[in-house]
């Protein structure tokens, strides 16, 4: 059966020294083998005898010393011709040849650099963003920190670290690991607690912006300030931009007494939610982007540098997970201030509280390439147009919900007009949106029957 080359195979007719960068990508990603005497389709041309036996004797050596490391090369033979496979582990320290990194993307072999080669020597040495120093230190508490941050974290704490509200600043830091060894402030304590982050990591803010369109903004507000305050900084611009009604039917007990209920475009607590996985999860080495609220008309997008932590999948945010933590100090923190409630529940609290008000699941994003970015999409009705197509509509059929969205309802006659089709087919379509519980067929029957929404 003939390979085919991909993340964790590659072929090589015969070996030239070059392909090193090879071995160190493999080492560097997943591992993989390098089959040498194969051309680029899989197919076996075999090597010489005399030039097996040099590799064998040479390529260990000659890796070893190269790249660190040290590997299988090992003589297989394939209708009758001899082939050198060349079997790389993946290491759990950087590789690199001649002081570069490669990875392998795909079927390529890639050189790191910038953002990327960072991010991922700081995986490989064990390291996280937030655990290194910032450039402060432990004699500069009350300079940098911002004590009202410090103050509210403590009260609402207690539950999770009992006798905390009795402790000092500097022991709580330390506990918290947010004050290293040799008494510098951490990035997580600068992010978390600071007056002003953004004197330190000038990027480390948000972006909520109401659009009309992908090209006309109707209005744009920058966030900035420390991770709690931009949590309620945030999520006061999302409340400016959106809807809400009272439901006079039923009233909630405050501790102002007794109050209607509010119901929003969109459950606050998911968008809550999600703003504190961009916060706690965004990828703050990328210094050229920030997280984003973008509000449009009919949907909400919250976005943040960095993709998934590996394993972690698209899939699985749909289900109870657990995975690894970018920013472990920023999340310990979020989760003593009660902001987390417990690991891997969010993404789930998110489609619950959208499914309870009758709103389509949140649709989760991934871009991988780079740095990557991860996105949450909230959707304001079950009738917008991704979830129609879901349903199976046809296009007429989501142009004449478009209509009755404008309009208040649609007639049959108005249906064929406006789709250019025959009465028949109109009448097919709109029962198909009836049986969907789409539409409501209201009147009487013949000229005087018109077609609304289903309300939720």
């Amino acid at each position: 059966m003939e390979k085919v080359e991909n993340h964790n195979i590659e072929f090589k007719k015969s070996w030239h020294d070059e392909y090193l960068k090879t071995v160190a990508a493999f080492a560097n990603t997943d591992g993989g083998i390098i089959y040498i005497g194969y051309n680029d389709k899989g197919e076996v041309i075999g090597l010489e005898k005399s030039e097996i036996k040099k590799l064998l004797e040479d390529l260990p050596n000659k890796i070893r010393n190269k790249l660190g490391i040290t590997l299988f090369v090992r003589e297989e033979i394939q209708s009758g011709k001899s082939l050198l496979n060349i079997e790389i582990s993946p290491s759990s320290f950087p590789i690199s040849y001649d002081g570069k990194f490669y990875v392998r993307t795909g079927s390529t072999t890639q050189e790191l650099s910038g953002i990327e080669l960072s991010s991922f020597l700081l995986e490989k040495t064990g390291n996280s963003w937030d655990e290194l120093p910032a450039d402060a230190n432990i004699d500069q508490l009350e300079e940098v920190l911002d004590k009202e941050s410090i103050e509210k974290f403590k009260a609402i704490a207690s539950h999770r670290l009992p006798l905390i509200d009795q402790d000092t600043t500097k022991n709580i830091l330390q506990k918290l690991n947010l004050i290293t060894k040799d008494g510098r402030l951490t990035r997580a304590c600068i992010l978390l607690f600071g007056r002003n982050p953004q004197k330190y990591f000038i990027s480390a803010y948000s972006k909520v912006g109401r659009f009309k369109n992908n090209t006309i903004i109707l209005d744009t507000v920058e966030v900035k300030g420390n991770l709690f305050q931009q949590l309620d900084g945030i999520l006061e611009a999302i409340k400016k931009n959106i809807n809400v009604m009272f439901d006079t039917s039923v009233r909630e007990l405050s501790l102002e007494g007794v109050a209607r209920r509010e119901i929003w475009d969109y459950p606050l607590d998911a968008l809550r939610e999600a703003v504190i996985n961009a916060l706690v999860h965004r990828d703050y080495l990328d210094t050229s982007s920030s997280i984003e609220v973008r509000i449009y008309d009919d949907q909400i997008i919250l976005s943040n540098p960095g993709k998934l932590m590996p394993p972690l999948t698209i899939e699985q945010l749909k289900q109870k997970h657990s995975g690894r933590q970018r920013n472990p100090l920023i999340a310990a923190v979020f989760y003593y201030a009660n902001l987390i409630e417990s690991w891997g529940s969010g993404t789930l609290k998110m489609i619950d509280l959208c499914k309870e008000q009758n709103l389509p699941e949140p649709e989760f994003v991934e871009r991988k390439e780079g740095i990557g970015e991860f996105a949450v999409l909230f959707y304001k009705d079950i009738f917008n147009e991704e979830e129609l197509r879901k349903r199976g509509l046809n296009e007429r059929q989501i142009k004449a919900v478009k209509y009755v969205k404008e309009k208040g309802k649609i007639t049959n006659r108005e249906y064929q007009e406006i789709s250019k089709i025959s009465e028949r087919t109109a009448t097919r379509d709109l029962l198909d949106l009836v049986v969907k519980k789409i539409f409501v067929q209201v009147g009487s029957t013949g000229k005087g029957t018109n077609y609304i929404l289903m309300t939720p």
